[in-house]
């Protein structure tokens, strides 16, 4: 089932330098910023997939594996995470390895809006924390589409903003000025954590992002606040009779 890398198109590159440059730090940081939290989100999407069972799964912007490596309780045949960043694929691959989980779990570089599988692969894709970053959201969606099989579900884990008071004031002021400070002084790189709040307060959230699931052809769409708000699972399913975005 494992494909050739791809290249990733020239536009990507600054988002691909900027992960590649917090890789060895990116774990410490997205854990002490967000107190641990971030673990607890994982864990909603693997009860989610609980009960369907997905067999062959596809971890979309897998980042350095937490998600995909979590994604084992599933009992899968076999687990792909694909990233544009090689050095998180890199720290990826060591926990994969030293968890030796590398005969189910395989991780390389491709881009989440040219997937290189074909049609009606996988029971089952899952994004955490990666849909803000795609260039087109559209054609990103539309990829996880036409790679699961029909009756297949995406789950998709994203950051949001909380939108009751007083939540949402404390939330944009540690977002806005804590968050990048902290993430400045410890990645050593000044845009990465100023990009993350920038790249959150303007995806679309909530039903809108399920109205674009919607139009690209997913089903029994869904959309789960956890923590206040601060983050968001998004679920979308393939129709029982065939799969649209293999025939688009």
């Amino acid at each position: 089932m494992k494909a050739e890398s791809q290249r990733i198109p020239t536009e990507k590159k600054n988002i691909r330098a900027m992960f590649n440059n917090i890789a060895k730090r990116y774990d410490f940081l997205n854990h002490f910023l967000s107190l641990g939290i971030d673990n607890y989100w994982r864990r909603r999407v693997i009860k989610i997939l609980k009960g369907y069972q997905p067999k062959e799964i596809l971890d979309v912007a897998t980042g350095t594996g937490d998600l995909a490596i979590k994604l084992i309780k599933l009992k899968p045949n076999k687990i792909i995470g694909i990233d544009i960043a090689e050095e998180m694929l890199v720290i990826a691959n060591e926990k994969i390895i030293k968890k030796k989980l590398n005969n189910i779990i395989d991780v390389f570089t491709a881009d989440s809006e040219n997937l290189p599988f074909n049609n009606m692969t996988f029971d089952a894709v899952t994004v955490a924390f990666g849909v803000r970053n795609f260039e087109n959201l559209e054609k990103g969606i539309n990829e996880m589409g036409r790679v699961l099989k029909s009756e297949g579900k995406a789950v998709i884990l994203e950051f949001s903003m909380p939108t009751k008071f007083p939540i949402k004031q404390l939330y944009l002021f540690y977002f806005k000025f804590l968050l990048p400070l902290f993430g400045r002084i410890v990645s050593k790189n000044k845009f990465a954590y100023s990009y993350l709040p920038n790249s959150v307060t303007t995806f679309p959230q909530g039903k809108e992002f399920t109205k674009i699931m919607e139009q690209s052809g997913f089903i029994n769409t869904k959309h789960i606040k956890l923590t206040f708000g601060i983050a968001s699972i998004y679920i979308g399913e393939i129709s029982k009779k065939n799969n649209n975005f293999a025939n688009k």
